[in-house]
């Protein structure tokens, strides 16, 4: 049967303002990483052909990141550091060395695009484990992406950010009409791209759909249809799912890097863990997510009263 707490959700109209623009992001993502990832092979190749010392292979134990520096590193990985900055579109900003594993630099391409990403990369292997953000912010650092214009992906980003670090998880309808047109740029930048088509349709989809919902039975859902007269409990809830769980990622990506659990943006941790103790269908899904946050907040009081 429906949940009475997803139904309540989704007839709040800006928390489905939320999750169709989360679903936007995860439509663009699957979208974007074949191209991204075929574009970084061809990359990875140019460089060992251009440079014929990258070609040899690391046999050092101490290139790896400490705290975000690559300090110490053999003459073979200086040398691919050198060169990823050399096609850094934005060397002057912070980049996160510590996604990435060193002596994979020669023969994995993803290993070099992740220099180019956010922080919190490092155990991700492929293309198509990254979210929008880590994508977005490739195309924007790399050189190997020159053609693209950056001002849109920055929009993108910016809209991303926006979105993810929302403490109510709600935007307004104006929010979420600006957020279609620039999408509706970003995937004309793509346009000859198959899967990019495909994309564009399906956004415009997504943002034009009603979810609001009433019962009709067992397990379906009245709503203004994306592919047929009804859409399925568990076909929104799981777009809900994931989007709430990159959102969790993402937190936890910053705890576990961060020196200290106070850097972290408490009000935005406190909300979402309130946010899903509030539905007892999410506080279930997410039980072990909520047990690191009480930890995390445990600890935190704990070295505040020291």
């Amino acid at each position: 049967m429906v949940h009475t707490e997803l139904v309540l959700r989704l007839n709040d109209r800006q928390y489905t303002n939320w999750l169709k623009a989360g679903r936007c992001l995860l439509i663009l993502k699957e979208a974007l990483h074949p191209f991204i990832d075929a574009r970084m092979r061809t990359f990875h190749r140019d460089l060992l052909c251009g440079n014929p010392f990258l070609r040899k292979p690391c046999h050092s134990l101490t290139c790896r990141p400490r705290r975000n520096k690559l300090s110490g590193a053999c003459a073979l990985c200086a040398e691919w550091q050198a060169e990823i900055l050399r096609h850094h579109r934005q060397p002057e900003v912070t980049i996160n060395w510590d996604n990435c594993y060193p002596p994979s630099w020669r023969g994995d391409h993803w290993e070099v695009a992740k220099a180019y990403m956010p922080r919190g990369q490092a155990k991700v292997k492929r293309a198509d484990q990254c979210d929008a953000a880590a994508l977005l912010n490739l195309i924007n650092h790399c050189w190997c992406f020159q053609s693209v214009d950056t001002y849109c992906v920055r929009e993108v980003i910016s809209y991303r950010n926006q979105l993810m670090h929302s403490c109510e998880l709600r935007v307004e309808d104006e929010w979420l009409q600006n957020f279609q047109t620039t999408l509706a740029h970003f995937t004309r930048l793509f346009r000859e791209l198959p899967q990019m088509a495909a994309a564009g349709r399906q956004i415009h989809q997504m943002l034009s759909v009603d979810l609001s919902i009433s019962v009709s039975g067992s397990d379906q859902l009245v709503t203004d249809a994306l592919d047929g007269p009804e859409t399925s409990a568990d076909l929104i809830s799981q777009w809900e799912a994931e989007l709430l769980r990159e959102k969790l990622q993402e937190l936890f990506a910053v705890a576990s890097e961060e020196e200290s659990p106070q850097s972290l943006d408490r009000k935005e941790v406190s909300s979402l863990s309130g946010f899903l103790q509030a539905n007892k269908d999410l506080s279930q899904r997410f039980s072990e997510e909520l047990q690191v946050i009480a930890l995390q907040a445990g600890t935190e009081e704990a070295r505040t009263a020291d």
